[in-house]
């Protein structure tokens, strides 16, 4: 635990400290000033010794599975088929022993799907084997025991032909999910954003109105997050829409609109790159109006982008947002206090940080390919107590990791035992 105005630094691990650490595959202990415990999940032996792994795709869409009951946790990675993998890919991790096991491709090579990386894709919040996935103009549901597909959604009869889905989201009762529309074909120009009620088969629109980025369902099904050009001016804005009531309220970029974000139930944080504090990252309430966002994270360098992202796959349902943590890492070629590291930190403005590992990613080294690639992209799994990136370890190949998050050591932020449904939002929605 440190101060998150503390300007320590742990100096990096070598490639050569880093082959000796790790294990072909399984359990390790990070040394100190650590201590915590990671897991290995891939190796080179699954890409025929190339760097086929693709990092785990972004912060808000799981890599891993509701697992609360179970001793065993899923794990879907990408693994390039044009570089020596097998396509999308199963894994899976046994939290009691550390065993990894790795169960094969997802997809028969004969179909499109193996030859897709898994970007977009995330597994449900409550579904133990369902994985969403972006298929052209459809979202869709995949069992990844059973291999049966579903169609949640298929954009073409409301919408008409030539469109595509990507950037997908669900709410955590998976009734109600948002997803960017575009022009299908290479360009996949933004039209704006979609959202739709499940149960009610119902969709709802919002054109772009400028440049446009994405959107974002929060957790709870009630509150939409659109990142896109308002005003002109700067970077892009947001438009929180009360999916409950139709009421829209934009907050501009040099106000504090969020870049990096995840949702929570009815709140965002987001990193804020106007505050006048470096790394910051602030607390956004959709139902406060007007809306203003408290400062939940600082760091020390403007040089860095430390912790990058942060992932809030742990959101609780009925708890306070103050008393609540999210998870992030970075990859830096400078050195500046928690610049290449995986760190958590509360949603009270406390200051404390809880520093978790280091990411190992050696932005100068070939594995991962550019740099957007070589970025952690860490997400956490639903219970908050594990993590999982991809790093290339100073050499010439991706990997995947996960460490487990010491959670009890961030007070009020313990998650509880028991998470296998989540209350839905209000059904009173127009």
């Amino acid at each position: 635990m440190e101060a998150s105005d503390s300007a320590a630094v742990r100096p990096a691990m070598a490639a050569a400290q880093i082959r000796a650490l790790l294990p072909s595959r399984g359990p390790f202990r990070f040394p100190a000033p650590y201590g915590t415990e990671g897991v290995r999940l891939t190796n080179a032996a699954d890409c025929g010794g190339a760097d086929c792994v693709d990092h785990v795709g972004y912060t808000y869409w799981r890599n891993t599975n509701n697992h609360v009951g179970s001793d065993t946790m899923l794990v879907f990675l990408g693994f390039d088929r044009a570089r020596g993998g097998g396509g999308p890919t199963l894994l899976r991790y046994n939290k009691v022993t550390d065993e990894v096991a790795v169960v094969g491709p997802l997809f028969d090579p004969s179909t499109s799907y193996s030859w897709n990386s898994g970007e977009g894709w995330y597994f449900s919040a409550t579904r133990p084997s369902t994985l969403y996935l972006h298929d052209g103009p459809a979202l869709r549901r995949y069992d990844v025991l059973t291999h049966a597909m579903s169609t949640v959604f298929d954009v073409r009869q409301t919408f008409g032909e030539g469109k595509s889905v990507w950037q997908a989201h669900s709410s955590d009762d998976d009734r109600v999910h948002s997803a960017t529309l575009a022009v299908r074909g290479e360009t996949q120009q933004s039209l704006g954003c979609l959202v739709y009620i499940e149960d009610r088969q119902q969709f709802s629109y919002f054109p772009r109105t400028g440049d446009f980025d994405e959107c974002q369902i929060d957790k709870s099904g009630r509150w939409l997050l659109i990142k896109e050009q308002v005003d002109g001016l700067q970077g892009d804005d947001n438009v929180v829409v009360d999916l409950q009531t139709g009421i829209q309220r934009v907050l501009l970029d040099e106000d504090g609109a969020g870049g990096h974000s995840d949702n929570g139930y009815g709140y965002t944080v987001a990193a804020d790159n106007w505050n006048r504090e470096p790394n910051a990252f602030r607390l956004w309430k959709f139902g406060d109006d007007p809306l203003r966002g408290s400062l939940v994270y600082r760091g020390t360098s403007w040089f860095v982008d430390a912790p990058g992202h942060v992932s809030h796959a742990n959101a609780r349902p009925g708890a306070p947002a103050e008393e609540q943590y999210v998870c992030g890492a970075g990859a830096n070629a400078a050195a500046a206090s928690r610049a290449n590291e995986v760190v958590c930190f509360r949603l009270d403005g406390s200051g404390h940080v809880l520093v978790v590992a280091p990411v190992m990613t050696d932005l100068q080294a070939a594995g991962g390919g550019d740099d957007y690639s070589k970025a952690p992209m860490g997400n956490l799994d639903v219970t908050g107590q594990y993590f999982i990136w991809t790093s290339n370890m100073g050499g010439p190949r991706l990997d995947a990791f996960i460490v487990k998050i010491p959670a009890q050591l961030l007070p009020m932020a313990v998650h509880p035992t028991a998470r296998v449904m989540h209350a839905g939002p209000p059904r009173g929605r127009s």
